[in-house]
């Protein structure tokens, strides 16, 4: 299997899917086939090749029936590839149309979301390799500007799924962790945040209570399940956007008893020193798919916008404003002409990982790669792909 050579325990390395378009089944089929030989015969021709699996609702549906899921076992078996985690975050369509808060529709306020990730919980226990565990990263509870009321809703909603999960144990022996991925402004923004949600309403006596209600486990075994399928998945971009501290942030989550189920490898935009000439340059990063929500820090203060445009709009040339921005770039460029990027924040992390490893899953996650300013897409997705891959397995080896 694609394990991190360089020390034991340094966990299973791939990159996540969601950078090829594709919703429905034979697209997802046509963008694997196309692109996971290319990626192995430039990274590891010699070994398995882990895949980041996204499937949006109508792959996953599609993907309940025999002949679909057999045709995904068979390109996994005869590619040497294997899948071990899910991006469960995008429900529905995530290229060539505006996708921007609608990434977090359905939320988990919603029946839907809950039922989507029920089934690709059921699909991971059967792709999953024998002896592993796997992990599905989610939506961080829901965008922020809709949170006002929304939290019993989600902690219910969460708390069913874990009692999918542990029955889904129970029946298959298969463990399965839900990763909430915090985001700038949604509901679970900061690691501050994410502790004190896990620590108040997931794990505490009245969730165990409850995931007793919905399982059938005792209060001592319903603790053990909540910290068992529930945990976070750490994009590492996300985190650097708010301008966390590589160390205490991974420091806090652990001391909390909260699980890095997935460790995401990406880096976002910064600019160390805003003025107008780069908010001139900003203007091809200003594209209106995906969500690029904007955190300024100017004498200490944190400000957040929603979006380039909105912080854009709102920019007061003041000395010693710094901008981080979440889109995701290359994770191999530590520049990009004028701007740079929040790669020495991943090469902390990283070496986090080695002192002391975070996660059993890492996946590279450039999914912004389609709309990248055409400048830094000269060369095919597989290379740029491979080459991200082979970035940090150098990181991870040296």
């Amino acid at each position: 299997l694609m394990e991190l050579s360089g020390g034991p325990g340094l966990g299973h390395l791939t990159y996540c899917t969601n950078i090829h378009p594709g919703e429905d089944w034979p697209a997802v089929l046509a963008a694997l086939r196309r692109y996971l030989p290319a990626v192995k015969a430039r990274l590891a021709p010699e070994r398995p090749l882990g895949v980041g699996l996204r499937l949006a609702a109508s792959a996953a549906r599609a993907l309940r029936e025999p002949a679909a899921l057999d045709e995904l076992r068979g390109l996994l078996r005869d590619g040497d590839f294997y899948v071990f985690t899910l991006n469960g975050f995008p429900y529905g369509a995530f290229h060539g149309q505006r996708v921007k808060e609608g990434a977090y529709r359905p939320d988990w306020t919603q029946p839907e979301r809950l039922a989507y990730t029920n089934t690709l919980a059921d699909l991971l226990a059967e792709l999953l390799p024998p002896a592993m565990n796997g992990s599905i990263s989610t939506v961080p509870g829901t965008y922020k500007d809709w949170a006002s009321q929304a939290v019993p809703a989600i902690v219910d909603h969460l708390l069913q799924h874990v009692a999918h999960l542990v029955a889904l144990r129970e029946r298959t022996g298969r463990t399965l962790v839900l990763a909430l991925e915090p985001e700038p402004c949604c509901l679970l923004e900061t690691v501050a945040e994410t502790v004190a949600f896990f620590e108040g309403e997931l794990f505490g006596a009245e969730a165990a209570r409850r995931l007793g209600e919905l399982s059938g486990l005792g209060p001592a075994a319903a603790q053990e399940a909540l910290r068992t399928h529930l945990g976070v998945c750490y994009d590492v971009c996300h985190a650097a956007v708010e301008f966390e501290d590589p160390r205490a942030s991974v420091e806090a989550l652990r001391n909390a008893g909260i699980s890095i189920a997935k460790l995401q490898l990406s880096c976002a935009l910064a600019i160390p020193s805003v003025d107008r000439a780069a908010l001139r340059a900003l203007q091809p990063f200003d594209e209106p798919v995906y969500l690029h929500q904007v955190v300024q820090r100017r004498d200490g203060r944190l400000t957040r916008f929603t979006d380039l445009e909105p912080a854009r709009a709102a920019f007061d040339p003041a000395p010693g404003t710094e901008w981080r921005i979440h889109f995701h770039v290359p994770i191999f460029r530590e520049q990009l002409e004028v701007f740079s990027t929040t790669q020495p924040f991943l090469r902390e992390i990283l070496a986090l990982h080695r002192e002391r490893p975070l996660s059993e899953h890492l996946e590279v996650e450039t999914y912004t790669w389609d709309v990248l300013p055409e400048q830094f897409r000269k060369v095919d997705a597989d290379e740029a792909i491979a080459r991200e891959l082979a970035w940090v397995r150098d990181r991870l080896q040296g």
